[in-house]
Parts: structure tokens; sequence; C-alpha cells
């Protein structure tokens, strides 16, 4: 599978927050298939033309003197998987020696799966939008997304073991406190009956919306959770899902 290198639309030269434990540089992708209400990256999706393009060779000569201290690549986006280039684009950035992790929604299970059977990845993050059924998630991806292929997804994910995180943000106009429960719900038998080993337990980790700029204009007058909130309910979330 080769095929040329997508247009990288931004980058990061160091994140402490993109690849849990490491510092990281991240490299963003245009465009996605998604249309999540509460994105804050929708000028990368929706008017990723207007965006300079910035040549990887450019990136890779500035992370050379940094590689020793740099845990890796973090690719996202937009939405990394649907670009039919992404290949070559993670062999060139392993090729320079660096580590690489995606950051998917997870509505591109067959590419998923053939970048992890290559060994393109380190790590993956997934998005799971919202509780399992296809209303609740339609509404929160802001398109049809049937839920068979984001849970082949996270099975995918967990059968072979590698290093992943899997995400959900909260929004309080469209998910309740309910609704995470119930996702945590649906996960942990996924992930009892996919994962390769008993010792790589999944998490869930609950973040925040950021109403500074969201897609859906609306959602500008939303207030976030409290953290407190979001701290208890991410406790339960780690009880169901222990």
């Amino acid at each position: 599978m080769t095929h040329d290198q997508p247009a990288i639309k931004g980058f990061v030269e160091s994140s402490s927050v993109d690849w849990p434990g490491q510092t990281c540089a991240v490299i963003f992708l245009p465009y996605c298939n998604l249309r999540c209400p509460y994105c804050y990256s929708h000028e990368l999706v929706l008017k990723a033309n207007t965006l300079k393009t910035i040549p990887l060779d450019r990136i890779l000569d500035r992370l050379e003197p940094l590689r020793d201290r740099m845990g890796g690549v973090c690719i996202t986006g937009g939405e990394p998987t649907i670009h039919r280039g992404l290949p070559a684009l993670l062999e060139t950035i392993h090729g320079a020696g660096f580590r690489t992790k995606l950051d998917t929604n997870g509505t591109q299970p067959e590419i998923l799966g053939y970048l992890i059977a290559e060994k393109l990845l380190d790590a993956v993050a997934m998005d799971v939008k919202a509780p399992l059924d296809d209303a609740t998630y339609a509404r929160c991806a802001g398109v049809f997304v049937p839920v068979s292929i984001i849970k082949k997804s996270i099975e995918v994910i967990t059968a072979t073991g590698i290093a992943s995180t899997f995400r959900c943000t909260v929004t309080p106009t469209l998910l309740a406190e309910d609704d995470i429960y119930r996702l945590a719900e649906q996960l942990k038998p996924l992930w009892d009956e996919s994962r390769s080993s008993p010792n790589t337990a999944p998490s869930l980790t609950l973040q925040d919306f950021d109403p500074a700029d969201p897609m859906e204009p609306d959602l500008k007058g939303v207030e976030p959770l409290p953290d407190q909130t979001l701290a208890r309910m991410q406790d339960e979330v780690n009880r169901i899902l222990a």
C-alpha cells in the first residue's frame, strides 16, 4: 500500500499532553469524515485548503536534534485514516527514527488494522463519541456512523495489545452523566472479549469540552462541567471498567 503522503497543515514541535507519559511532536492532517458539534479544529476540517502546507522534510530536519529527548510523533487531525497516503507518511517518520502515535475517530477499522499489523504504529488514541447506539452516536458525531464500525475498531485495538488510550469528550448538552456510565458498561465486555492479554486493561479518559470556538456556534454558551464533577464521573467510569 503506497500512496503520496498527505498534506501536513499543522505542526507542534513539543507537547506533553498528546502522548501519555511522553514528550512528542504533533503533526496535523486535514479534513474529517465526522462533524462533531463540539470540535475545536473545525478550520482544519472545513477550511484546510486555506491553511499553509508544511513540508515533512522541514519538520524532520527540525526534530532531528531533539530525537533523543523526543518520545515520538503524534499524527492527529482532522481524521488521519481518511488519507490513503497515511502509511507512507508513517513509514517515513519511522524511517527517520521516531516512534509514532495515531489519534483516530475509529471509523476506518480496516485501515487501523493494517497500520498496526504492518508495525507502523507504536500507540493509538481513539475517541469514542457516545454510547454505542446509532442515534446517540450520530448526535455526537454530527453524521450517521454505524456503531458496528466503532465496535470493530475498538476490538482491533484491544486485540493487538498495542499501547492505547480511549477518550470521550463530555459536552453537557449532548451527553448526560448516565450516558457516560452506559458507554463504560458497553465497553467493558468488548474489552474483556477482545483484549490480547488480561494484563492489558484499557481505560476510558473523560475530557471536558472547550466552548471557546466549537464547530456548532450554539455551544459557545454552554458551560463545561466543573472539574470536580468530571473527576467524580471519571472515578465511577474507572470503577465500572475495573
